[in-house]
């Protein structure tokens, strides 16, 4: 909510609901043993008011806003409004039954007794049966129980709250040595293992490794990461997961999530072991602390060798990578798809579309493959883009026209959508820095998982040359730069760049222009991994989309064009028969916006 954040009040999530946060009028000024903490209480109204209390300075207000409908998204997740508590455990001595489970895999009584592990007996699905429970706990209090059988079955409390385990004692040492670092491993025993062998700021989901990555923001599986906000402000992350598969994906994962300049990656090495809790048993603790403290960084940037990207390159030959998406176009699928980590260039004639098929592209993305976008776009209001996005949403006019327009509920509907898609960025002030708009998109990427930056336009971003650069050198490095963000985050960028003034062709007609007639440089063309041109043929009514450069031919594209008209009937693009010659009875209406 806006309210709230302009309090400086920050929330993962806007649901119905009670939260927890840090309080922005004195997490500043209390000790640094206390910074982690979360005194501020938020209440959010079904009717979305909300009211705040600091329980630690007094800190309070509220706010109201508009109601909204309760409509959210079919494939949107829906979240538990109060996590049940699971009532605190009978703690009884270790039983000898459990020492010698553990004892076998190199855990010591007083390990076990740390963590206050216990015999319990749990129902999975045929009555109850014997099973180790691992406490999860957040600040002393019990929060979720994990259990595991024997046969390595498992099962939480119904309607926990999901956190990380070992997370209190990640904060512990936090505080103690002042050194912002965790180590991420793949199960309650490898957390264990760790502590056994003295490494006390390990932590694993409680839900496991993913089969393949998905690089889904709404996946259960990562919601602790949500629920303990506070390690986003991990300075150094090492990724010591299983050498399998679905650790390799959790890896990925990870990484993604965290970015990869503050992860650091294990190698269990030649060893048959492939985890931390075998490694330990093969080997050691003294081996075990060895190969963590030996985790390598993810390449530096200027100097790498072979074995930096060993690890991605087998990623690549078995197929654990992120692969081109498709845009909801078959005909534009065919010569251009979306590929994570690039910087695509987006030009055309004035009043030719080029935002409003722009619109429409991350509409469809966020549809088909659940991706979220922030948007700096200070040539239209930020409401009347929702109006605009709002059509492409439900393919339905906002306003009143050649068919009947959309009325409240689902306008409340597109809202709802919007909200959990959709992030804007604007400058209230001065004319924003390149600098200055990339570090609102990181930080649109670390809290929201945002996967897509749209820049509409180029020129809207200040051009002010320092050391007495030339214009090319000044969009040379606003390109480096962009292109540098999108590696490092796995995010692409959208960037709208004007061409020139374009000369009229004998007959009149304005030709579509080249990544070379944008105003600036030849940067536009050399540097970008995707050039698009969107360029309105008049004649025959359609609205061409013109891919001018794939860098990876082949993977994600090949040099080519896809027609389209516009349907004002449901104000978004549909595509045109191939033939221009069946387009041209195409009534004058279905003209596109100019926007």
């Amino acid at each position: 909510m806006q309210e709230l954040e302009n309090q400086g009040i920050h929330l993962y999530r806007s649901t119905v609901g009670d939260h927890k946060t840090y309080c922005p009028q004195c997490r500043e000024t209390r000790k640094s043993k206390n910074k982690l903490d979360k005194p501020l209480s938020v209440t959010i109204q079904p009717d979305s008011s909300a009211v705040w209390m600091c329980h630690n300075c007094g800190f309070s207000g509220g706010t109201r806003t508009a109601q909204q409908g309760a409509f959210r998204p079919r494939d949107m997740p829906t979240y538990r409004q109060e996590p049940k508590r699971p009532p605190e455990p009978e703690l009884k001595p270790v039983s000898d039954g459990v020492m010698r489970w553990f004892e076998k895999r190199g855990i010591s009584q007083s390990t076990v007794e740390a963590f206050g592990v216990y015999k319990a007996q749990k129902s999975f699905g045929a009555g109850a049966e014997a099973s180790i429970a691992f406490p999860y706990r957040v600040d002393g209090e019990l929060v979720n129980v994990k259990y595991r059988t024997q046969d390595k079955r498992f099962r939480q409390e119904n309607g926990a709250e999901r956190t990380l385990f070992n997370i209190d004692a990640v904060k512990d040492h936090w505080e103690q040595t002042g050194r912002k670092e965790l180590v991420f491993v793949e199960g309650e025993m490898d957390v264990i293992a760790m502590w056994e062998a003295g490494i006390k700021n390990a932590v694993t989901l409680p839900d496991g490794a993913p089969k393949q990555a998905k690089f889904d923001t709404h996946d259960k599986r990562f919601e602790a990461l949500n629920n303990c906000e506070w390690i986003q402000e991990a300075e150094k992350v090492v990724v010591a997961t299983d050498a399998d598969e679905a650790g390799r994906a959790l890896a990925l994962e990870l990484t993604h999530r965290f970015g990869k300049d503050r992860c650091w990656r294990v190698s269990w090495g030649d060893s048959s072991a492939k985890d931390a809790n075998e490694y330990l048993l093969a080997h050691g603790a003294e081996a075990l602390v060895k190969i963590i403290e030996s985790a390598e960084a993810y390449p530096i940037e200027g100097l790498h060798q072979v074995n930096d990207y060993r690890a991605e390159v087998f990623n690549i030959y078995e197929g654990h990578v992120e692969k081109p998406l498709d845009t909801g176009w078959s005909s534009l699928d065919e010569i251009y798809k979306v590929m994570p980590a690039t910087f695509h260039v987006v030009t055309g004639v004035p009043n030719h579309g080029k935002s409003n098929f722009l619109d429409q592209l991350t509409v469809q993305l966020a549809k088909i493959h659940n991706w979220k976008f922030a948007v700096f776009s200070p040539e239209h209001s930020t409401p009347q883009h929702l109006r605009r996005l709002s059509e492409k949403v439900v393919s339905m006019p906002f306003d009143h026209g050649p068919s009947a327009r959309m009325n409240k509920e689902i306008l409340t509907q597109c809202l709802d959508f919007l909200n959990d898609h959709y992030y804007f960025i604007e400058s209230q002030d001065d004319i924003p820095t390149i600098d200055w708009l990339l570090e609102k998109a990181r930080i649109a990427c670390l809290r929201f998982g945002v996967q897509g930056i749209v820049v509409d336009p180029y020129n809207e971003i200040n051009a002010n040359r320092e050391n007495g650069k030339r214009e090319d050198e000044h969009i040379r490095d606003l390109i480096s730069k962009c292109k540098q963000f999108c590696r490092k985050h796995d995010v692409v960028i959208w960037m709208v760049a004007h061409p020139a003034k374009m000369q009229r062709t004998p007959d009149g007609v304005i030709p579509p222009p080249t990544l070379y007639d944008i105003s600036g440089a030849a940067h536009w063309n050399n540097m970008a991994d995707v050039g698009l041109v969107v360029h309105r043929d008049f004649e025959n009514n359609t609205t061409r989309v013109i891919t001018r450069k794939i860098r990876e031919q082949g993977l994600y594209g090949q040099i080519g064009e896809a027609h389209f008209r516009y349907d004002v009937t449901k104000q978004s693009y549909v595509e045109s028969l191939p033939e221009p010659t069946q387009r041209k009875g195409i009534a004058s209406y279905y003209q596109p916006p100019s926007y």
